[in-house]
């Protein structure tokens, strides 16, 4: 009897031990210190959007040389930028394999009288994977609508490519607390007809249309909050794995200063980051943003 109490107790305490997060630490008088993203599956994407800068090649490829040497083993995130056409090419050939090189919008037609428009294949024929699609310039200066967007990501995941689906609201919409129903919104029409499965190749990126480019900056806090609410519309609509999985990046006037509170939040998996991308030296900064680290555990 005693024997078979000693065996179930043992193979209870082996199940347990399965379950258990076992950590180890050199300094054995120390407590144990873990950083937000080591408690976290994701890693954090920092990602440049270049826009319609700079003027030539020349500039181009000295920008993509000093950012991709900011980039060291140490370096706490995947990095990636986003470029003009004309300069892709160029800055591949600068960056290596030290970062993602991607388009700043696709078109979602395949091929035909369209002109000005880049294609899926074409973007692949050059070692493209990735393309931002719904970012506010696009849908406010070129008037892209919900449906163009969503037909866009549609094709560039058809294409076995990855999308940064870009949104976010007005300051109108800001001040008549309308974040959730907006992103709700734009969330739900953007990604129609994507699958659970699928969602592996969207990021999401939320942008307060009120910050880009103003030097306005949403406090860690408010971006925390927003980028929670994303979660749940993500969660409601793919469930829970799919939502904890998904990175959710802030981007709106992100700055040297301002990264390390935004990257400290738990929600906050990385940033899309407009002119300070185009200073190598900021850029550098906040690819290797200071993790903050978690409570003291005993």
């Amino acid at each position: 009897m005693k024997i078979s109490s000693i065996a179930l107790l043992l193979s209870i305490v082996s199940e347990i031990s399965a379950f258990t997060v076992h950590y180890s630490n050199t300094n054995k008088n120390a407590g144990l210190r873990l950083t937000s993203m080591e408690l976290s599956a994701r890693k954090p994407f920092i990602t440049g959007n270049w826009k319609l800068n700079p003027q030539t090649k020349g500039e181009a490829i000295e920008l993509a040389l000093g950012i991709q040497s900011s980039i060291t083993g140490k370096s706490p995130c995947d990095v990636g930028l986003f470029v003009p056409f004309p300069f892709i090419g160029a800055v591949q050939n600068a960056v290596g394999d030290k970062l993602v090189v991607g388009a700043e919008m696709v078109s979602p037609q395949d091929a035909g009288a369209f002109t000005g428009g880049i294609s899926c294949s074409m973007l692949k024929s050059i070692g493209v994977d990735w393309a931002l699609a719904g970012h506010s310039e696009r849908r406010t200066i070129f008037a892209e609508t919900d449906d163009d967007i969503n037909a866009q990501c549609l094709k560039l995941i058809e294409s076995g490519m990855n999308v940064v689906l870009c949104i976010g609201e007005t300051l109108q919409e800001f001040e008549k607390d309308l974040v959730g129903a907006i992103c709700e919104v734009q969330l739900k029409k953007a990604l129609a007809g994507i699958s659970a499965t699928d969602m592996s190749r969207v990021t999401i990126a939320y942008e307060p249309i009120w910050a880009i480019g103003t030097g306005k900056v949403a406090t860690p806090e408010i971006a925390q909050d927003v980028h929670a609410t994303c979660r749940q519309i993500l969660v409601g609509m793919y469930g829970e794995q799919v939502a904890n999985d998904t990175r959710i990046l802030y981007g709106g006037s992100v700055s040297p200063e301002s990264v390390d509170g935004l990257l400290a939040k738990p929600d906050i998996d990385g940033a899309l980051v407009g002119g300070a991308s185009l200073e190598s030296e900021k850029f550098g900064r906040i690819i290797n943003f200071e993790m903050a680290e978690a409570p003291m555990i005993a």
